[in-house]
């Protein structure tokens, strides 16, 4: 009896052990056209399909997330909160991937747009775009957001008159190695560079501390390749994209390739670009454009170098953020003026996408985020 009762237990948790994990998604949205928040899915990766499993209340427009690197918290700026922006965190619930509100911090900057957290867990980067400044803020071991230990505000303006008056300040990135912050601000054509003390929660500048691109092209998001070798800029006024060769000992930064182009030829309309995104594979680039709303796709040389392979429509409009997912195989696009999230499946040996056909509703989605645990 003994030996029957512990095959059975035996085949239960070979059971549970073949059981796929869940796959949760969170996506950020603007409070308007009666968004509730932040709202959560969990993906049928064999149907390609998303359910929502909850939606958590926040009228501050928490539009931009990040998760932390322990899969247990996740954080969101509230872009519309006050004069001076917010922070917000949530516990995350292992099992079905709900949230749990936690606290909340002042950013000390207006219109927060995108949050970041390094590598050890321990310290978030906020970016205040209204402000034009970068903020700080330590990590509690439950999680919770401390005040800001450190603020750095740029100054200067660009010469695009009407986006470029004063700094704005839309991302800041995390080095492969943890140890520089790459800051993109929009308003100065410039990406600033500082090194990281995770510990103590500050900054600094640099070595080398920042990098210039093409005048009125417009710093929004950056990435790294997966080597860690070379890094890629969105530049949103241009519709463009910079490379960058990375001194991995000082951080600095080597231009390579500007203003490399993501629109067709023939297209004359209005676009603004917005995401960007490289395969797990390091063999192919993404960015989102806003206007002729489709992703660009490029492939990726040796030398880092970027070849246009075409264009994919996101079946929406105004795509903002978009997620490929940790294994390849799909792309998730949050178009924020048609209120839905799109599915492409994505070949990984071309870079091309092909839309499923699937869509959920989100009012205003700009942010969806997988957490890659």
């Amino acid at each position: 009896m003994n030996k029957v009762i512990a095959i059975l237990l035996l085949n239960v948790s070979l059971s549970a052990l073949a059981q796929p994990a869940k796959e949760i998604m969170y996506v950020g949205t603007y409070s308007v056209r009666g968004s509730e928040g932040i709202y959560v899915f969990e993906f049928d990766r064999k149907a390609g399909t998303m359910h929502q499993i909850q939606s958590v209340s926040n009228t501050k427009s928490p539009s931009f997330l990040a998760v932390h690197p322990s899969g247990n918290y996740l954080y969101s700026v509230n872009e519309g909160a006050d004069k001076t922006g917010g922070v917000s965190s949530y516990a995350i619930d292992r099992k079905t991937g709900k949230l749990t509100y936690l606290n909340s911090q002042s950013s000390m900057g207006a219109g927060p747009c995108h949050i970041s957290v390094d590598h050890t867990g321990k310290t978030a980067f906020v970016s205040n775009y209204g402000g034009g400044s970068l903020t700080v803020l330590p990590i509690k071991t439950d999680g919770t957001l401390s005040a800001a230990t450190d603020t750095v505000q740029d100054a200067g303006s660009g010469p695009n008159a009407q986006r470029q008056e004063k700094p704005h300040v839309h991302s800041a990135t995390l080095a492969p190695d943890n140890r520089f912050v790459y800051v993109a601000d929009l308003g100065l054509d410039r990406l600033n560079i500082f090194a990281v003390d995770p510990k103590a929660s500050t900054v600094k500048p640099a070595a080398v501390p920042y990098t210039t691109v093409k005048p009125g092209s417009g710093p929004r998001h950056f990435t790294f390749h997966p080597t860690g070798k070379y890094a890629y800029l969105v530049e949103e006024i241009t519709s463009a994209v910079a490379v960058f060769s990375r001194d991995a000992k000082t951080g600095a930064l080597t231009l390579i390739e500007d203003n490399v182009k993501t629109l067709p030829a023939d297209f004359n309309g209005q676009n603004t670009s917005a995401d960007i995104h490289i395969d797990p594979s390091g063999k192919f680039l993404y960015q989102s454009n806003r206007g002729y709303n489709a992703l660009a796709i490029f492939s990726i040389g040796n030398d880092g170098k970027l070849t246009k392979v075409g264009d994919q429509p996101t079946e929406g409009k105004t795509p903002r953020n978009f997620l490929i997912d940790p294994k390849g195989e799909f792309i998730f696009v949050a178009n924020q003026e048609s209120d839905t999230i799109t599915i492409f499946k994505r070949d990984q040996k071309t870079g091309k996408l092909t839309y499923t056909g699937q869509s959920v509703k989100v009012p205003a989605a700009v942010c969806v985020i997988m957490p890659n645990l």
